[in-house]
């Protein structure tokens, strides 16, 4: 489209989401001939290009227009969209004044208008930060009940989408997630503003991401996307769409293309915004490069989002299990189970804490962490949830000895992973398979259990997994030990003390007393003196 087409051809462009045209149309007519809502157009298309201070600078020239020409609904309506770019740039305070303003402008109309409806959806989103979930869930109903009454497609998503979440938040998932489903029908008609488009469609990817229901958040990340392409020059939204692609390429295994993507997230929010964004992006790449065995890159990122102001956990918290840092990873959990109370808080972190709790020797707490994981996964009805819990209980039960009873745990856990299509998940539940299979005296089963993990982690280049069925594998020369237990064993027939082995391992002495006393009951000794012996019998020294 010619530039010199002016509002004219500009707002074609507009209805065909062309904004770049938009824009240059606009911004190179002549001001006399254009109408407020030309000014409104030139605002959204001007946010939509990135340039969000030009945006703000229009709407309040459109605002004014309308109010100029005495048309005091259609400047209610431009406040509603100036609030909503500004609540976007983080800049509360001045949202809330141009909230207040459009209030106080609809005091001497009828209590009837949409353009309350309108203004009831920053009210929401207040109860929703402070947090006030109960007022914020009748807000929803409200807004929700304006867009039927009204026909309004922006109202009814967002009220719909705004319950959806709520629901979910309070434990009501299945309710919460066809709400959501609901929603979507008006952005998948494209009935839907544009800016209004986009943030219904992160809220829904967010809110299926929250409750690990990865199909759902498959298809509308997919939506997503197609709708960022068809979009040229369209910058806000292109940093949610960015994380969803690549936490959802993290679950399918495809590490190396996730890690690009989260990081073209990363940079995105750091050039256009929100700074806060980018610690999500950040926490996402610190997990992928922990499963890839990158320790010390994992913990720089996890770091830096530390540093936006995101906490990554419970990947931080397996990071230190990683690294053998037991005490810090079980105290960490701790604080993080006492924080997160409410139902989907507990889900995101129940089965790292089961994981966590089995590695420090709290068996008792990880079974009934995972008894409460298996309700959490009915509950929500997310296939995998339902699988992520079937492993917990399965490892606990492994955990007390009990094979038999793990196996058929098991077996869900793995049809569910391989339905998903969870490569990473699906080998770690054959691991406790082979492991289930061996200490019943199936040693064939289980090593060929174990040789497809083993295959599945070299192929994703999960390097610490691989190398921990690999010992698996290997003949039991070492009674079993660990990597780490055979270091403090070497360590032991040194001579050293206790102490002395914290100092050096740089890990706790109640670390260094559990792996001694692992150490003996394997190898079958009670005393460091036999210990000694049988590392220098096996040749460990």
């Amino acid at each position: 489209m010619a530039v010199t087409d002016g509002p004219v051809g500009a707002r074609e462009a507009f209805d065909r989401r062309d904004w770049a045209a938009t824009y240059d149309a606009l911004v190179s007519a002549d001001v006399t001939g254009m109408e407020p809502d030309d000014h409104a157009r030139l605002a959204t298309a001007a946010y939509l290009l990135g340039r969000r201070s030009e945006s703000v600078r229009c709407f309040q020239t459109a605002f004014q227009a309308h109010l100029d020409r005495g048309e005091t609904l259609a400047a209610v309506r431009t406040a509603f969209w100036l609030a909503m770019v500004l609540h976007a740039n983080g800049e509360e305070a001045i949202c809330n004044g141009w909230v207040a303003r459009s209030e106080r402008l609809l005091a001497d109309q009828p209590d009837d208008i949409v353009e309350r409806g309108y203004l009831l959806i920053h009210a929401m989103y207040r109860f929703i930060f402070q947090p006030d979930h109960e007022r914020a869930y009748e807000l929803a109903l409200e807004v929700t009940d304006f867009g039927r009454r009204f026909h309004e497609p922006d109202l009814l998503a967002t009220g719909l989408a705004g319950q959806g979440r709520l629901l979910i938040y309070a434990g009501h998932v299945r309710e919460g997630l066809a709400l959501l489903d609901e929603a979507m029908v008006g952005v998948a008609a494209g009935e839907l503003s544009p800016i209004m488009d986009g943030d219904v469609f992160c809220s829904l990817i967010e809110g299926c991401q929250e409750v690990s229901d990865f199909s759902r958040a498959a298809e509308w990340t997919k939506a997503l996307s197609d709708w960022c392409d068809a979009q040229p020059g369209l910058v806000p939204f292109r940093g949610q769409c960015a994380v969803h692609r690549g936490q959802l390429m993290r679950v399918h295994g495809a590490y190396d293309r996730a890690v690009e993507e989260l990081e073209r997230a990363a940079a995105h929010y750091a050039e256009h915004g929100p700074l806060e964004a980018a610690g999500l992006a950040l926490g996402e790449r610190g997990d992928v490069l922990r499963i890839r065995g990158d320790l010390d890159a994992a913990e720089a990122s996890y770091a830096e989002a530390s540093r936006h102001g995101y906490e990554p956990q419970p990947g931080l918290v397996l990071l230190w299990l990683a690294r053998d840092r037991t005490d810090a990873a079980l105290a960490a959990m701790h604080r993080l189970l006492l924080e997160r109370q409410d139902p989907v808080g507990r889900s995101q972190v129940l089965a790292a804490a089961v994981e966590v709790l089995l590695a420090a020797g709290e068996a008792d707490e990880a079974s009934g962490l995972a008894d409460e994981l298996t309700r959490v996964a009915a509950d929500f009805g997310c296939a995998a949830l339902q699988a992520s819990a079937d492993h917990a209980g399965a490892a606990v039960r492994l955990h007390g000895g009990d094979a038999r009873g793990a196996l058929p745990q098991l077996r869900k856990a793995a049809h569910a992973w391989r339905t998903l299509n969870m490569p990473f998940e699906g080998a770690r539940t054959s691991v406790l398979k082979g492991t289930a299979m061996r200490e019943l005296g199936d040693e064939e089963s289980a090593v060929a259990e174990l040789t497809a993990a083993h295959r599945t982690f070299v192929e994703l280049g999960a390097r610490p997994a691989a190398e921990q069925v690999r010992r698996l594998l290997t003949p039991k020369e070492q009674h079993g030990l660990t990597s780490r237990e055979i270091e403090v064993l070497r360590l032991v027939a040194s001579g050293r003390s206790n102490p002395q082995i914290a100092e050096v391992l740089v890990i706790s002495e109640k670390t260094v007393a559990r792996h001694c006393s692992n150490i003996f009951t394997k190898i079958g000794v009670s005393s460091r003196s036999a210990a000694t012996a049988f590392a220098y019998e096996q040749r460990l020294v």
